[in-house]
């Protein structure tokens, strides 16, 4: 193999800055869950390399098969040494059956047409979301300007704001303990779920409190959230309120918990305010 590998020594990110310079193929076979991110692919892209990596890390979430090849099936195999043959097979066939045959075919213009689409689609699809621009640009838009924003809320009036904000939090603080959960009920007709669950929230203020329906993602979705809107309420020592929400039948009623977290005008939950009680 002298003839035709190289072994370079001291990786880092100034020999990283030579190599993706001129690099077609970025090949990246670490054993999955071992990819701790995959900065190196992701430098590929801007300088028109392709990728062929294991599906786990930024690879995962971005290939296709117009912008790359992926080993694996991306699931964990522990050690299993048959895996590793069946995936060391895999990367040869594609390098012998369509990474190499690509790249060599060529037009007359000596210009590989296949090849550079294939190159034209990694950059223009990943490139904008595998990038340092997009991440502080993402932060600074989701973190940084709604952080300063809320603090020019609250110090405003000589920090008006922020005391209530401090007060309601001893108050929710306080209380929190004696938060429980009653009796729930669920009907299911015409085509959706009807939820009312009983919260005995102490002397809390049911508006201090988001009772919301919780449901965990389905494949790659977001997880289900939906805030339960106040039915009635009941005074005294055993005081109670009711909360109900409704939704379709395109899952079993059983998928859906409810819970209770807090809840005040201009306060960031859960980051000001983590406690959160699951319905049991």
């Amino acid at each position: 193999m002298r003839a035709h590998v190289i072994f370079l020594t001291d990786y880092d990110m100034l020999l990283a800055e030579h190599l993706v310079q001129g690099v077609d193929v970025w090949i990246n076979t670490p054993e999955r869950p071992w990819e701790a991110s995959g900065t190196s692919g992701m430098k590929v892209l801007v300088n028109g390399g392709i990728n062929l990596s294991e599906l786990d890390g930024w690879w995962a979430e971005a290939y296709t098969p117009e912008v790359g090849w992926a080993l694996g099936d991306g699931q964990e195999h522990g050690n299993d040494p048959n895996w590793d043959a069946t995936e060391a097979d895999q990367l040869y066939d594609l390098l012998e059956r369509e990474v190499v045959p690509e790249f060599y075919a060529r037009g007359e213009d000596g210009i590989p047409l296949a090849w550079v689409a294939r190159m034209r689609e990694s950059m223009a699809q990943l490139t904008p979301r595998f990038s340092a621009d997009r991440t502080v640009r993402e932060y600074t838009e989701g973190y940084y300007l709604p952080a300063a924003s809320a603090y020019r809320e609250r110090a405003k009036n000589k920090g008006e704001a922020g005391k209530r904000a401090v007060e309601w939090r001893h108050s929710f603080e306080s209380e929190w303990g004696r938060i429980r959960f009653g009796e729930t009920n669920v009907k299911t007709r015409v085509g959706k779920h009807h939820f009312e669950v009983q919260v005995y929230l102490g002397d809390l203020d049911p508006n201090g409190v988001r009772v919301e329906l919780f449901a965990e993602g389905e494949v790659k979705d977001q997880p289900f959230r939906q805030a339960m809107k106040i039915l009635s309420q009941t005074t005294g020592a055993r005081g109670y309120s009711v909360f109900g929400a409704e939704v379709r039948t395109l899952r079993p009623a059983t998928d859906y918990t409810a819970r209770v977290i807090g809840q005040f005008d201009g306060l960031s939950i859960p980051l000001e305010a983590r406690d959160i009680l699951w319905q049991r």
